[in-house]
């Protein structure tokens, strides 16, 4: 008899055991889905912004067209990609991030757009949303290294295994924003 409630205790204690590293992993990756969907709240946010900079922009600037229409045609391409590629959209939203600093860029070359008070404010909002987003990634990032770490460690990954969680990809930054700016003061 003694034996037996032995044997039982260690069969509740492994059972209780995997629970809860199956329940660890589920917490991650729920952490994971949760910290890319801050990343798709400012997207949108800042695609919802585009739009009225856009507005504000042309009445300024009727030289400068084919920008605006870069960046239209990029958050087109934003809102209309399938949620699933986090890499491809946040090479998107690169790219709509370089188009806007092009756009902030144009009210050195026309005075009454910086004076413009609609454009300061949504030149500060982008900006604060650009900031917001750089903060999400991060907080993605690390989300997912401590995710992959779970899932790939001992006894974590037999479960892992088990239950077929995979591998997430970190999002990565583009080589040109590594890059160490040129400065000179000549």
């Amino acid at each position: 008899m003694p034996t037996l409630l032995i044997v039982l205790a260690v069969v509740v204690v492994i059972v209780l055991f995997y629970v809860s590293i199956y329940n660890g992993l589920i917490k991650l990756r729920n952490w994971v889905e949760e910290s890319w969907a801050q990343i798709d709240v400012q997207l949108k946010r800042r695609n919802d912004l585009i739009p009225n900079l856009i507005e504000t922009v042309k009445g300024y600037a009727k030289h400068e067209k084919e920008t605006l229409a870069e960046v239209i045609e990029m958050r087109n391409k934003l809102v209309a990609m399938p949620a699933g590629d986090h890499q491809a959209q946040m090479e998107v939203s690169n790219q709509i991030t370089d188009s806007l600093k092009s756009i902030f860029a144009l009210s050195e070359s026309y005075p009454d757009l910086k004076a413009n008070q609609n454009f300061t404010e949504l030149q500060h909002e982008l900006t604060n949303t650009e900031n917001k987003i750089a903060y999400a990634r991060q907080l993605y990032n690390n989300t997912v290294m401590k995710y992959n770490t779970k899932i790939q460690s001992f006894p974590s990954n037999i479960v892992a295994g088990i239950h077929h969680f995979t591998k997430t990809e970190m999002l990565t930054t583009p080589e040109e924003e590594k890059s160490v700016p040129k400065v000179s003061f000549n």
